[in-house]
C-alpha cells in the first residue's frame, strides 16, 4: 500500500468520524424505574425544632391524620413581586408560593448587537406553576404551591461581590403548620441557598418528604440548536445524563444517590442541588401543556407536634462556565459536553485560549496563536512527512517499473518495493503523521469552541461577530477549501489515477463539512493550512 492510498484511507476515516461525532446524535434511552432506597434508621432528633426520621420511636404514639390545607380548585390570587438585584443577575420572586418568577443574567445577552437583551433563565406559559416550587411528596399534609406567603423584605439589593443577604417567605395555617422559605443570596455567585422549614402546630405528627421542583415550559415550536441540548439533565450515581423532552411519556423516577437535577440549554443551566444525595431521588414529569418538571425528593421525615423539620437545598441558575461550575463541587461542570474521550485535550486548549485572550483580548487572534504553537510543536514531524513525500515522488518511476515487472506476483512486488524504500531511506507511513496528530487537536478544539460559553458571541474581525457560530457568508470555509486544494497541488503525487481523482475531491468534501462549523474552528484549520503550505514550500526548496 503506497503513501497516497494510506492518506486517502486516513482522510476518509476522518470524514466518517467527523460525521458520526458532529452530526449523528445518540438516541436517548428510556430511564429505569427508581431504585428504592433501603430502610435506614436515623438518630432521633435531640433538639427542639428538628425533624425526626421516619421509623424512630420518638413519634410512635403520636396520631397521624391526612389533611388538605389548600385545594387546587380554589382561587389563586396574584402575588406581590420581590426583586433581588445582584451584580450578576436580577431575580423576581413572588409571594404566590414564595417562588421564583424571573431571573435575568446581566453579563449574557440573547444575541450580539443592539437587539440583544439579558438572557432570561425562566420559561413560563399560561397558568403553570412558577419555575421554582416546593411541596410535600407523599405527605400527610397537602399544601398547594400557589398559597400566598408574606415576605420580610420589599426588595433585596447586593452591590458588593462578597455580600450575602436573605429573603424569607412565611405562611401559616392556624393550628396546623407554619412554613418558612429562606433564600440566601451571594453577590459574587450564581448559586443561592434555600432553607425550607416546616413547623408542626398540630397535635398529630406530620410525615413528609421535601420536594423541590424546577418547572420549565419546553416550547415545541422553538428552533432547536443542531449542536446543543435543551431538556432535563441530572447527576445520578456519579454520572451526568440527559433525557429528551419528547421521550418523557410517563413519569421517570430515579434514585437514590442523586446529586443534582435541572434543566439545561447549550450554554446555561438551572440546577437543584441536594444536600444529602445518598437519600435523594429524582422525578421527571411532563404535563399536557409541555411543562417539564425536574424534582428532587428528599428523605422521608417525621415532624412531631410543636417541632420543626428543615430541608436545605442549593440552586444554581446561570452560565455553563467550567471554572464556575467546578467550584460548586458537586460535578456540575460535567454538564458541559466536552466528550468523555476528548475532554483531556479540550480543557487544556480552552485554558490556553483563555490565557492568551488575557493578553490579546480577541479569541480569534488567540486561536491563530494556538495554531502557530501547535505547528511549531510538530514542526520536526512535518518536515519528516514532507521529505518522505518528496522522496516518494522521486521513487515513483521506479515503483511503476516494478509494478509492470511483477504485475502477476503481488508478494514479490511488495518485497521489491519495500527493499527500494529501505535502500533510499524512505518511510511511506511518515507522510500520514501530521494527519494523525491533527485529528485529536481538531476534535479537542471543536469541543472547546462549540460548548465553552467563553466563545459565545466572541467577535473576531469584520463580519465574524461570533466565533462559536458559523461564518454567515461562508468566506472562511471557502478560503479553507482553496488552501487545502493548493496544499494538495503542492503535494507530490505517487498514486494511480483513481487515487489521485479521489484525493482531488477531498477539499470539496471538507469545504461542505466546514460550512456550518463554528467559525473559530474553521479559522484554526484555515491558518493551519496556510502554515503547512509555507512549511511544505520550505521543505521542497531544501530537497530540490
Amino acid at each position: 500500500m503506497d503513501k497516497r492510498t494510506l492518506i486517502a484511507i486516513v482522510l476518509s476515516l476522518a470524514v466518517v468520524m467527523l460525521y458520526q461525532v458532529l452530526f449523528v446524535k445518540p438516541v436517548p434511552v428510556e430511564q429505569p424505574a427508581r431504585q428504592e432506597s433501603a430502610q435506614t434508621a436515623a438518630p432521633a432528633a435531640e433538639k427542639a425544632g428538628e425533624a425526626v426520621t421516619e421509623g424512630t420511636s420518638a413519634t410512635a404514639e403520636a396520631p397521624v391524620r391526612q389533611r388538605t390545607l389548600f385545594k387546587k380548585d380554589e382561587v389563586v390570587l396574584p402575588g406581590r413581586d420581590i426583586t433581588v438585584d445582584t451584580p450578576l443577575y436580577t431575580a423576581v420572586f413572588s409571594t404566590r408560593g414564595g417562588s421564583l418568577r424571573s431571573l435575568k443574567l446581566k453579563k449574557y445577552r440573547t444575541e450580539t448587537g443592539a437587539n440583544g437583551v439579558p438572557v432570561e433563565m425562566v420559561s413560563v406559559t399560561g397558568n403553570m406553576d412558577y419555575p421554582l416550587t416546593t411541596g410535600f411528596a407523599g405527605s400527610t399534609v397537602e399544601i398547594d404551591p400557589n398559597v400566598l406567603f408574606e415576605a420580610d423584605n420589599e426588595a433585596v439589593t447586593l452591590r458588593d461581590g462578597g455580600e450575602s443577604k436573605t429573603l424569607t417567605f412565611s405562611w401559616t395555617y392556624p393550628g396546623e403548620v407554619t412554613i418558612h422559605k429562606t433564600y440566601t443570596f451571594h453577590g459574587d455567585a450564581y448559586l443561592f441557598d434555600l432553607d425550607f422549614a416546616v413547623t408542626n402546630l398540630s397535635e398529630g405528627i406530620i410525615r413528609q418528604s421535601g420536594l423541590l421542583s424546577w418547572n420549565q415550559y419546553a416550547d415545541p415550536n422553538r428552533e432547536q440548536d443542531s449542536y446543543g441540548f435543551d431538556g432535563p439533565v441530572y447527576y445520578f450515581k456519579g454520572k451526568v445524563d440527559t433525557l429528551a423532552v419528547k421521550k418523557i411519556k410517563t413519569p421517570v423516577s430515579l434514585g437514590p444517590d442523586v446529586s443534582w437535577g435541572g434543566y439545561e440549554s447549550k450554554y446555561f443551566i438551572a440546577s437543584l442541588i441536594a444536600q444529602q444525595p445518598s437519600l435523594t431521588n429524582l422525578l421527571l414529569t411532563k404535563d399536557a401543556g409541555n411543562v417539564v418538571s425536574t424534582s428532587l425528593e428528599g428523605p422521608k421525615n417525621v415532624i412531631p407536634p410543636q417541632q420543626t423539620g428543615s430541608f436545605r437545598y442549593s440552586i444554581y441558575v446561570g452560565p455553563k462556565d467550567y471554572s464556575i461550575l467546578k467550584a460548586v463541587g458537586v460535578g456540575l461542570e460535567n454538564a458541559i459536553d466536552y466528550g468523555s474521550w476528548i475532554k483531556w485535550l479540550a480543557l487544556p486548549l480552552l485554558h490556553a485560549l483563555k490565557f492568551i485572550y488575557g493578553y490579546v483580548h480577541n479569541y480569534g487572534i488567540a486561536i491563530i496563536i494556538i495554531t502557530l504553537f501547535v505547528k511549531i510543536l510538530f514542526w520536526p514531524l512535518g518536515n519528516m512527512s514532507y521529505r518522505s513525500m518528496k522522496g516518494m515522488q522521486k521513487l515513483a518511476p521506479k515503483i511503476s517499473e516494478l509494478r509492470e515487472k511483477f504485475k502477476d506476483d503481488k508478494a514479490r512486488l511488495n518485497q521489491e518495493v519495500m527493499s527500494l524504500y529501505k535502500v533510499h531511506k524512505v518511510n511511506p507511513l511518515s507522510g500520514c503523521l501530521p494527519i494523525f496528530i491533527q485529528i485529536p487537536v481538531f476534535f479537542g478544539l471543536y469541543k472547546a469552541l462549540l460548548y465553552s460559553i467563553e466563545l459565545r458571541h466572541a467577535p473576531f474581525f469584520l463580519w465574524i461577530s461570533d466565533l462559536s457560530a458559523k461564518d454567515p457568508y461562508y468566506i472562511t470555509p471557502l478560503l479553507m477549501g482553496a488552501t487545502m486544494f493548493l496544499q494538495q497541488r503542492m503535494t507530490p503525487s505517487t498514486g494511480n489515477e483513481m487515487q489521485q481523482k479521489m484525493m482531488m475531491w477531498m477539499p470539496v468534501v471538507f469545504t461542505f463539512l466546514f460550512l456550518n462549523f463554528p467559525s473559530g474552528l474553521v479559522l484554526y484549520w484555515l491558518f493551519n493550512n496556510i502554515l503547512s503550505i509555507g512549511q511544505q514550500h520550505y521543505v521542497n526548496r531544501q530537497t530540490t
